[in-house]
């Protein structure tokens, strides 16, 4: 088991009449992709500040590796903003430059590291340009290089494939997961469910300010799942269907000429063999799969949920 980088005990921050948190508390382990999920106005925003120390918490704490968050910590965090913070009219190179050095890199270290990165990226021909001639998702290449130069071992991405195509989102994928190889550890905030499967080791829910679900994926999905299954068979569905006991619920059926696709609920904890014991007389039964929710399923269901009993 993995050990945490990241601690957030009991974490609590009012800002005048909204309580953005309410005693949230979440491990982040070493060297994971660690998916920081919730509805707009949850709360996620406002962890993403205290852990980069732009804000501090009324109550609670934060520490990374054991060590309550302070200042030497900056230079192990890089945060890569859903709002991006360039300077339009300063130059690509200048200000890359600028902002790797004040993560603490010398000169020389900065320059090396940034033509590696602008090289890899093909973009040597933006240096010389200002920031406000390139487009939103060519501004965010430069800044998510900026964000990872220093090698921080807490990266943060709040959004970081807004206002890509997927060619250059898969890129960024890409290096998100070499980084995690290399070791280093992710937060990732999205709204995109589909990214946070694919790319995600563990995550939190947070809705109204609480956290109200957190573990690994695998475990989480694992959790939700219904006992639903969906099978592909040959035969005669009205046949099959008639032998069905109460303990058994169809969901769907999808009728073809040879061949039926049927998705049902295993009620009462029947066991599978009992079902297909049953459907082996009636035909051919040439697929037979569980079905596993999806996080994004898994996410509204949760929200709405918790919102009906708020």
């Amino acid at each position: 088991m993995n050990q945490s980088l990241l601690e957030i005990k009991n974490v609590r921050k009012q800002f005048a009449n909204h309580l953005a948190l309410d005693d949230v508390s979440i491990n982040i382990p070493e060297g994971k992709i660690f998916g920081l999920l919730g509805p707009n106005g949850a709360g996620k925003t406002t962890l993403i500040r205290i852990i980069n120390q732009i804000t501090a918490p009324d109550s609670g704490e934060v520490l990374l590796s054991g060590v309550k968050l302070n200042n030497s910590h900056v230079a192990n965090i890089g945060y890569l903003p859903e709002e991006r913070g360039l300077y339009k009219k300063m130059k690509v190179g200048e200000q890359a430059l600028y902002l790797a050095q004040l993560k603490g890199l010398s000169k020389k270290d900065a320059l090396k590291k940034l033509k590696y990165w602008f090289e890899k990226f093909e973009i040597q021909t933006w240096w010389n340009k200002k920031v406000e001639e390139l487009s939103k998702g060519m501004q965010q290449k430069v800044q998510f290089i900026v964000t990872i130069l220093h090698e921080p071992k807490l990266l943060i991405f709040d959004e970081p494939f807004s206002g890509f195509d997927p060619i250059n989102t898969n890129l960024l994928k890409q290096e998100i997961l070499q980084l995690k190889k290399d070791g280093a550890t992710v937060i990732f905030s999205t709204h995109n469910m589909g990214s946070v499967e694919e790319l995600c080791d563990n995550i939190a829910l947070i809705n109204k300010s609480q956290k109200i679900l957190d573990g690994s994926l695998d475990d989480v999905r694992s959790k939700y799942k219904s006992n639903t299954y969906e099978i592909q068979f040959s035969g005669n569905f009205n046949m099959f269907q008639a032998t069905l006991t109460s303990n058994y619920e169809i969901l769907e059926h999808i009728p073809s000429d040879n061949l039926n696709i049927v998705k049902i609920r295993l009620l009462n904890k029947i066991p599978t063999n009992e079902l297909i014991s049953q459907m082996l007389p009636l035909g051919n039964i040439s697929s037979f799969k569980e079905i596993i929710p999806g996080i994004n399923e898994i996410f509204i269901s949760i929200v709405e949920e918790t919102n009906r009993l708020n």
